[in-house]
């Protein structure tokens, strides 16, 4: 069975004035598979953002495929937004209406009916511990109940697809613990979550593989243990600062058969 996300020798090339052709992904492929959740490991600028931008249809490709549930990001890009939710730290809220009519609106945009929309919003308010701020204006809620209110419009239309892009932060401990706790309750429901990140600690606790994505390149790609026997280190920090340092171009590549899963 085909997986739920599959990336195919995905690229994306952009040009800027001051330093010319600039290569955000070159080659990277990879799939997601249901009920897990697939980590994007790398430093700010790695090309993570990107690659899940064009997979939420935001952005084109330069080269290459990505699918969502069997849907081409370039010939079908409805049906994919129809099928996946995107959340991130900078994922913007309407900051004058309320978490509920935020929630609604979004239910409804989806395509959900008028009662089904209302019933859900009316459950993720509950799940989410909202209820005492539901009709308050987003605008006046704290940074952690914004992101609450993010992740539950996410996933009002019940999306097959979750994507997560740095989504803890800016928030504390507890907001950011509580945040993990969802998303491993959503990886429970049999969802595909592809969860991008440079916080070590929140990869190896979610992750169920890792990919380790640096100068728009994957470098490596595999479970947590797979990893670990492979570069013979133990802490995934100290596995990160290994693979990035033999990705080096002066450097042989690690595992470059790893790319893809």
């Amino acid at each position: 069975m085909t997986a739920p996300v599959v990336v195919q020798n995905l690229a994306k090339t952009f040009y800027d004035e001051s330093r010319g052709e600039v290569q955000a992904v070159d080659d990277v492929s990879f799939e997601c598979r249901a009920g897990e959740i697939f980590g994007l490991l790398g430093a700010n600028g790695a090309g993570k953002t990107t690659t899940l931008r064009i997979l939420a249809t935001i952005l084109k490709p330069s080269a290459g495929s990505a699918s969502v549930m069997g849907h081409d990001v370039l010939t079908d890009p409805e049906a994919v937004r129809a099928s996946l939710g995107f959340s991130s730290s900078t994922t913007a809220l309407y900051p004058r209406l309320t978490a509920r009519e935020t929630l609604d609106f979004f239910a409804r945009i989806n395509g959900c009916p008028k009662a089904q929309a209302r019933e859900r919003v009316a459950r993720l308010i509950q799940r989410f511990g909202i209820e005492e701020y539901a009709d308050a204006r987003v605008d006046k809620l704290s940074q952690g109940m914004k992101q609450k209110v993010a992740i539950a419009r996410t996933v009002v239309h019940d999306p097959p697809v979750l994507i997560f892009d740095e989504p803890t932060v800016g928030l504390d401990v507890l907001n950011a613990l509580e945040m993990q706790k969802m998303i491993a309750e959503f990886r429970a429901e049999g969802k595909a979550i592809i969860f991008s990140t440079h916080i070590m600690s929140e990869a190896e606790k979610l992750c169920d593989r890792i990919a380790i994505i640096h100068r728009g390149k994957i470098h490596a790609c595999d479970t947590l243990a797979g990893l670990r026997a492979s570069t013979g280190q133990h802490y995934l920090e100290d596995i990160f600062v290994h693979v990035v340092q033999d990705s080096a171009p002066e450097a042989a590549p690690l595992a470059q058969g790893a790319a893809t899963p």
